[in-house]
């Protein structure tokens, strides 16, 4: 059997200015949609071009050596991962109350179509992005012939 409770998103016990207003601005994303995995992958554009896709992937706060980047059954996997410190000393140490910005780690998975030319794919990391070219092979390139009128 099924039970229907009723919800009360704003309780008559708090005053709207003081505890509505401080609860909500209070509170993560994850609080309101109730799962954050969407929010620890990062955003990621994809564009194409005659000669290739162009993935970026928006990563600040790592460094190039924390990158891992595969090609296998077709798929293409991004994974990151870096150890942070938390160095706790001196007189002014301090810590997070809350802390909302941060990637420890993540991957990230793309089907790849079968036009990429696996052997020539490159990555640069640079200011927080990750940029991967996924050239096409030539066959797959458009052609252009301009065929004279006799």
């Amino acid at each position: 059997m099924t039970n229907i409770v009723k919800v009360h998103p704003f309780p008559a016990t708090k005053s709207f200015t003081n505890g509505f207003i401080n609860e909500f601005f209070n509170r993560g994303l994850s609080d309101f949609i109730g799962n954050d995995t969407l929010l620890s992958q990062p955003a990621t554009n994809v564009t194409e071009n005659d000669d290739a896709f162009n993935l970026a992937l928006a990563a600040p706060g790592f460094d190039k050596k924390d990158f891992v980047l595969n090609v296998e059954n077709g798929h293409l996997t991004i994974e990151a991962r870096h150890e942070e410190k938390n160095e706790v000393s001196g007189e002014k140490a301090e810590r997070f109350l809350r802390r909302e910005f941060r990637y420890e780690s993540f991957k990230r998975s793309f089907k790849l179509p079968e036009t990429i030319n696996v052997d020539a794919i490159k990555a640069v990391y640079d200011n927080g992005v990750l940029k991967v070219e996924l050239p096409k092979k030539e066959e797959a390139k458009p052609v252009s012939k301009t065929i004279k009128i006799g």
